[in-house]
């Protein structure tokens, strides 16, 4: 549930006096952008890599980037402060307001900025997922982009928890394995870590880039390669990642049990890995916040 401060465009506002118009087009079309970042220790970790996939979507999406990096940031210290968050994890939205002709006269921003906190979700520790077929579109041209039109991960999403699993692997339209509704997906194979590419239609996630490039201080490598559910069911160790996961073992996919039921051995190396990393980012901008302070 989020907490009870938000800022909207230029505002840090109780909730209960944030407004939203039915004549906000990018609102009710789905034209907008959306990212979730980790916040530990009251710093929001990999907050540029969030920032650079925002700008990236923006320019394909042709979305106003009315807002800079660095201000945003700012209003997210503003929100993260007011709501007294030290573990948690926050939202940030921008939403073309000028879109299409369903829109009103009223005076507003083009681009609407919203951002919230919320506390962490729980997660056990291992999940269970089952496979939705067709669930992603690697050809769209909006492949991998990640906009506020969420139906088709949350659906999909909700109907396996109406199943009993925690999460669902997504295939594209060429039967390829893509990624879960919201956390990319690995397999580990004789020591081989692999991951879908991106043209398999799977979000470019900020977890998913660190540890492409620390696996090396967990004793391995992270590559690309087209993934099928024979590669999933043949591997040795499988997990996913997400901002609010980190890295999390996977125990069963569609009533099958894995081989090591959870988290394997360099699963846990990966995840100690990626925990040392958020450890040292966290505590350069904290050195770097105290040194400011004290100048």
């Amino acid at each position: 549930m989020i907490h009870r401060n938000v800022f909207h465009n230029e505002e840090l506002l109780g909730i209960e006096k944030v407004r939203w118009s039915p004549g906000q087009a990018g609102l009710i079309c789905g034209w907008g952008l959306f990212t979730t970042v980790r916040i530990t220790q009251g710093e929001a970790f990999a907050y540029e890599r969030h920032w650079r996939r925002l700008e990236k979507d923006a320019a394909l999406t042709r979305l106003p980037l009315t807002y800079s990096g660095a201000k945003v940031r700012v209003h997210l210290q503003e929100v993260i402060r007011a709501n007294k968050v030290t573990e948690g994890c926050a939202r940030i939205y921008l939403i073309w307001n000028t879109v299409g002709g369903w829109k009103s006269d009223e005076n507003m921003p083009d681009v609407d900025l919203l951002i919230t906190t919320a506390d962490l979700p729980q997660h056990p520790e291992s999940v269970r997922l089952t496979v939705r077929e067709q669930g992603r579109h690697a050809a769209s041209p909006l492949a991998g982009v990640k906009t506020i039109s969420w139906l088709n991960s949350v659906w999909a999403s909700a109907e396996a928890h109406r199943e009993g699993f925690d999460e669902v692997v997504l295939l594209n339209e060429r039967g390829e394995v893509s990624e879960c509704t919201a956390a990319n997906i690995f397999v580990v194979k004789k020591e081989r870590v692999v991951t879908p590419p991106l043209s398999s239609g799977c979000l470019e996630g900020v977890t998913r880039g660190v540890l492409m490039e620390i696996a090396a201080d967990a004793g391995t490598s992270v590559t690309e390669q087209t993934l099928r559910m024979e590669d999933l069911y043949g591997a040795d160790e499988v997990f996913i990642t997400s901002t609010n996961r980190n890295v999390i073992g996977v125990r069963e996919i569609a009533g099958r049990p894995m081989a090591n039921e959870g988290k394997g051995e360099i699963t846990q190396k990966l995840d100690e890995a990626f925990g040392a990393f958020m450890k040292d980012y966290v505590g350069r901008r904290l050195a770097a916040r105290t040194g400011k302070a004290e100048g």
